[in-house]
C-alpha cells in the first residue's frame, strides 16, 4: 500500500497549507503515467489508492481509467461503435439493404421491377430478437474472446466497409450465442451486428467465393468475416402479371457484339454503356471473379473510372460517382451470380430470372450488400427452344444479362428501356 504523509506545519504567516497529497501529486503523476501506462493492473492499484488517500486524485483532475484501457478493450469498442445502424431502433428491423429500401423505394415502385431483397418484415420478430443492452453485451463478450490480431482484421474490414482485400477471420465452428429466443452462429452474429440487424438465419446469406470457407460444409474453422459474406436474394414466384413489361431485344446493330472475336477461353464479355453510347471496349473475362467499380480502394478488375468518357450530361456523371464499389461477378457452379458492393440498389434483366413460359421480363432491384444468380447455363440452354419456330426468327438474348446502376427501367419509370438509363452494363456470356 502506497502511503502519503501530510507535509510539516507551515510557519506562523506562511501561506495556509495545500490539501493533503498534493505536495507529491505532481512528483507522482509522471512517474505513474510513465511507468505504469504498460501494466494496466499494477496501474490500477496504484490508482485506487491515490484516489481514495487525495481528496486532488478523487476528483479526477490528472487520472481516468482510460489511461489504463488494454489494447483488446479499445478495438472492442471502436468494432462495437462500427455497427450497423437501425437494429436498435426498429428492434433489428433495418440493415444495409432496408436503410436503403426505405430511402430509395422498396420494390422499385412497382409495375416495372421488383425488389427481391427484403423478404418478410423484422417487425414480425421485433420481440424475439433481444434488446440492445442485450446484444451490447453478447457483443462485448465474443469479441473479447478473439485475439487482437482477429479484432485488428474484423476492424479494418468493417470501417473500409469490404473496400479492402481483407483475409479470413478463421474461428471454431461450434460458438453459438443465444440472443431473445434465437440461437446465432458466430459468422452469423457478427453479420447481424456489423451489416444487417434484421438477420435471423444462415440461409439467408451466402459465402462469397473468395472466402476460405466457401464451398467447405463442415469444417473445424469457419470463417466470420462478415464482409466475406452476402445477403441472399429471393424471388418471389410466379411474378404478379401487373410487374410484367415487354422484352426489349436486341437491336440487329448490337448484334455483332455476339459475334466479335475474343480469346476462347473467356466465358463472358462486359459492355459498358452511358444511355444509347457504349464507352471503351469489350472486356473479356477469364478468371472465375471480376470486379466491375468506378472507385475502389484495392481493387483489380473492370475500372470504369478510368475510361474516357464524352458524355458531359450531368446525370450520367453524379450516377458514374455513385457507382462506387461497384458489382462482383462471378462464376460458380450454378451459374453467374452477381454481389452489390456498391451503396446504392442495381437493376437486373435476365431471361434465367423469372418464368420461362413467359415471353416477358422483370427487372429486379438488387439492394446493396445482396447476391443474386443472374444467370444460369442450363436453364439458359432449356429456353433456347430449337423446334419453336417462331421463336427463333427473333435475336436471342438468353445468354445477356443487362444491369443498370441506380437507376431502374421498366413501366413504372420514366425510362422504359436500359438505353436510357444513366451508366448500364451488358454481360454477354460465352456459350460455348
Amino acid at each position: 500500500m502506497l502511503h502519503l504523509a501530510s507535509p510539516a506545519s507551515p510557519a506562523a504567516g506562511s501561506a495556509p497549507p495545500s490539501p493533503p497529497g498534493s505536495v507529491l501529486c505532481f512528483h507522482f503523476i509522471p512517474i505513474i503515467s510513465g511507468c505504469f501506462y504498460w501494466l494496466p493492473g499494477l496501474g490500477s492499484r496504484i490508482l485506487h489508492e491515490l484516489r481514495t488517500t487525495c481528496p486532488f486524485f478523487s476528483r479526477g483532475t490528472f487520472f481516468s481509467s482510460r489511461m489504463f484501457r488494454t489494447k483488446r478493450s479499445l478495438l472492442v469498442r471502436r468494432l462495437w461503435r462500427s455497427r450497423a445502424p437501425g437494429g436498435e431502433e426498429e428492434g433489428g428491423e433495418l440493415g444495409e439493404g432496408a436503410a436503403d429500401s426505405r430511402a430509395h423505394g422498396a420494390g422499385g415502385g412497382g409495375g416495372g421491377s421488383r425488389g427481391c431483397c427484403m423478404g418478410k418484415s423484422g417487425k414480425l420478430a421485433k420481440a424475439h430478437l433481444g434488446s440492445e443492452a442485450e446484444l451490447k453485451a453478447l457483443t462485448h463478450s465474443v469479441l473479447k474472446r478473439l485475439k487482437e490480431k482477429h479484432l485488428e482484421g474484423l476492424l479494418q474490414a468493417v470501417e473500409s466497409r469490404g473496400g479492402t482485400r481483407t483475409s479470413c477471420l478463421l474461428l471454431p465452428t461450434k460458438v453459438d450465442s443465444k440472443l431473445g429466443q434465437h440461437w446465432y452462429s458466430l459468422p452469423l452474429l457478427l453479420c447481424k451486428v456489423f451489416r444487417w440487424p434484421d438477420l435471423r438465419h444462415c440461409s439467408e446469406v451466402k459465402r462469397l467465393c473468395c472466402c476460405e470457407s466457401y464451398g467447405k460444409t463442415h469444417p473445424d474453422l469457419v470463417c466470420c468475416n462478415p464482409y466475406h459474406l452476402s445477403r441472399l436474394c429471393e424471388l418471389e414466384s410466379p411474378p404478379p402479371p401487373y410487374s410484367r413489361y415487354p422484352m426489349d431485344f436486341l437491336k440487329p446493330t448490337d448484334s455483332h457484339v455476339l459475334q466479335e472475336p475474343g480469346d476462347p477461353s473467356h466465358w463472358c464479355v462486359v459492355a459498358y454503356w452511358e444511355e444509347k453510347t457504349r464507352v471503351g471496349r469489350l472486356y473479356s473475362v477469364q478468371e472465375p471473379s471480376l470486379d466491375i467499380f468506378y472507385d475502389l480502394p484495392q481493387g483489380n478488375g473492370f475500372c470504369l473510372g478510368q475510361l474516357n468518357s464524352d458524355n458531359k450530361s450531368q446525370l450520367v456523371q453524379k450516377v458514374r460517382s455513385k457507382i462506387g464499389y461497384g458489382i462482383q461477378l462471378t462464376k460458380e457452379v450454378d451459374g453467374v451470380w452477381v454481389y452489390n458492393r456498391s451503396s446504392y440498389p442495381i437493376f437486373i434483366k435476365s431471361a434465367t430470372l423469372d418464368n420461362p413460359d413467359s415471353r416477358t421480363l422483370l427487372v429486379h432491384k438488387v439492394f446493396p450488400g445482396f447476391s443474386i444468380k443472374a444467370f444460369d447455363y442450363e436453364k439458359a440452354y432449356s429456353l433456347q427452344r430449337p423446334n419453336d419456330h417462331e421463336f427463333m426468327q427473333q435475336p436471342w438474348t438468353g445468354f445477356t444479362v443487362q444491369i443498370s446502376f441506380v437507376k431502374g427501367w421498366g413501366q413504372c419509370y420514366t425510362r422504359q428501356f436500359i438505353s436510357s438509363c444513366p451508366c448500364w452494363l451488358e454481360v454477354i456470356f460465352n456459350n460455348r
